[in-house]
């Protein structure tokens, strides 16, 4: 994964399936035959099922797989790294060049913000620019599923995403045993020590497990959510539990945190509740969250012992 530097990961967060959900990703995808168009989806219109999807939304790209809408896409942005037969360009989503991206002459475009004017500028070559923004809430992410579904003709494929994936982290969270007392957390994007608070998406996932936030007591508006906390305000803290979000990028894995001035006095470096987690999982809002959902689960139940 390229590296997401602090603010820069911020910005993603901010802006920007489990297997089980998906179908077979290497089968043509087929049109729903419930599907009517034209359909309007804000204030995009789009009059006829889109043949040539280019996805500038990693987000996105894994939703579009898992609706069975991958026969369509005929490219995607250098982030979008899942699934591996997801046709990967150079295509940049943080600087997107409407004419490299009109080479692929697509008539849809996903992404997660009008950067720069891209939809204007798609439009004079023909082509509709879905913009999906970052999800703040599980619903957010929900409907984002069915939004696509209608968008890409698999109305009855996103209805069905969004329910199943709904149903599988309501089932995993409520399975996860409580522990016997609450537990803090510090979840690390990067280690400047940016984290997220309950006001996030994340933050709001994570709050569904009972976990207290160590972030949560700053200013909820500062970077949308994202403060970068000091390694003394965490060491006060003494989080019962370490989230790492930013192993692949980073490098960072229970020994380098305990390899920190002062950190193994930390209660998660003693116990062993240092819990790394794949970077990806932890900055989509696709339908592998339910991945990260049984992930948390696993070291919620593990630090709860």
């Amino acid at each position: 994964m390229t590296r997401r530097f602090p603010l820069l990961l911020v910005v993603l967060l901010v802006l920007a399936g489990c297997a089980s959900h998906q179908q077979d990703e290497a089968s043509p995808a087929k049109p729903d035959t419930e599907a009517v168009f034209p359909v309007t989806i804000g204030s995009v219109t789009i009059d006829s099922q889109p043949a040539r999807i280019v996805s500038l939304s990693p987000s996105a790209t894994e939703t579009l797989f898992a609706l069975g809408a991958g026969a369509q896409v005929v490219a995607v942005d250098s982030q979008s790294d899942y699934p591996p037969q997801a046709p990967h360009t150079a295509l940049s989503a943080l600087s997107p060049d409407p004419e490299a991206i009109a080479g692929y002459h697509p008539d849809l475009v996903v992404t997660s913000a009008d950067t720069n004017g891209l939809s204007a500028a798609l439009a004079k070559t023909g082509t509709k620019t879905l913009v999906m923004p970052d999800a703040k809430t599980l619903d957010d992410a929900y409907a984002e599923f069915l939004d696509l579904g209608r968008a890409t003709g698999h109305q009855a494929e996103g209805e069905s995403l969004a329910r199943q994936t709904r149903s599988d982290i309501d089932q995993v969270i409520a399975a996860t045993p409580k522990p016997a007392r609450p537990l803090s957390f510090y979840w690390e994007l990067d280690q400047t020590y940016y984290s997220v608070t309950s006001k996030t998406f994340l933050g709001q996932v994570l709050a569904r497990f009972g976990l207290t936030n160590i972030a949560d007591g700053t200013d909820p508006a500062a970077n949308g959510g994202y403060p970068q906390l000091s390694a003394e305000r965490i060491l006060q803290s003494d989080p019962d539990v370490v989230f790492l979000a930013d192993t692949k990028c980073c490098g960072q894995s229970a020994q380098t945190v305990a390899a920190r001035p002062g950190w193994n006095t930390l209660t998660a470096v003693k116990e062993g509740h240092v819990f790394p987690l794949d970077d990806d999982l932890a900055s989509r809002w696709s339908p592998r969250i339910v991945d990260l959902v049984r992930a948390i689960s696993a070291d919620v139940t593990d630090a709860g012992k």
